[in-house]
This record gives structure tokens, C-alpha cells and sequence, in this order.
């Protein structure tokens, strides 16, 4: 397992998990019951699959995936990905908490891509 996954939040989402200590992140993970991650090297391709025509302003979000415990969970998605999903202990969705992000940067869009340093 890395030692990090990933987290693409819009500014709102960011603004209330410093604000507040942690965040339930939004209606898809609600729904979900789960907080959706990605591995580093799914980064990319979530962005363009979720967020191409997204309007809102986008941050990524480096995780210690030590910090999540036995609530992270991989788990297969298709053919070919697992993806990491954190759900909380006993899978009790819990909310995100704010000393598990170690870094966070703006992701800017341009030539229809994505870039920030966690992605270089």
C-alpha cells in the first residue's frame, strides 16, 4: 500500500474541512456512504472522467493513508482499478479528518489537463 492517497475537493469542501476539523465531503460520498479517494496515478484520469467541465475551483488534497486506519478500504471498481475508499472504523462513515491531509495544492486546468506539484 502507498503511503498516500488522494482526495479532489472542490474550494468549498477544503474551506470546511479547515474550518471545521474534518468534512463528510460530498453528496456522491454521502450517498456512497464512503469518502472517494484515488491513488496517485488514478489522479489524473478521475480529473478527467469527473471534472473536465467542472466549473468550480479544485484542490487536491495529499492523505496520510496510515492516518485513515483500517476505515481505508480498496476496493475493486472494474476490470482494472481498485480504488481507495474511506469509510471510517467498522465502516461507520466517519468524516475526513484534517490532520490526515499532509498537503493540499490548487489544481489549475489548461490544454484540457490538470496540473498542480503533487501531480509532477
Amino acid at each position: 500500500m502507498s503511503d498516500f492517497v488522494y482526495r479532489i475537493s472542490t474550494a468549498k469542501e477544503w474551506e470546511e474541512l479547515q474550518k471545521n476539523g474534518s468534512v463528510f465531503g460530498g453528496e456522491l460520498d454521502k450517498a456512497s456512504g464512503f469518502i472517494h479517494l484515488s491513488k496517485l496515478d488514478q489522479v489524473q484520469l478521475t480529473l478527467e472522467n469527473f471534472f473536465l467541465n467542472s466549473k468550480l475551483e479544485l484542490y487536491l488534497l495529499q492523505i496520510d493513508a496510515k492516518k485513515l486506519g483500517d476505515g481505508l478500504v480498496f476496493e475493486i471498481v472494474d476490470a482494472s482499478n481498485s480504488f481507495p475508499h474511506f469509510y471510517g472504523p467498522c465502516r461507520s462513515f466517519v468524516p475526513l479528518p484534517l490532520d490526515a491531509v499532509t498537503k493540499a495544492e490548487k489544481l489549475n486546468l489548461s490544454d484540457g489537463g490538470f496540473s498542480c506539484n503533487l501531480l509532477d
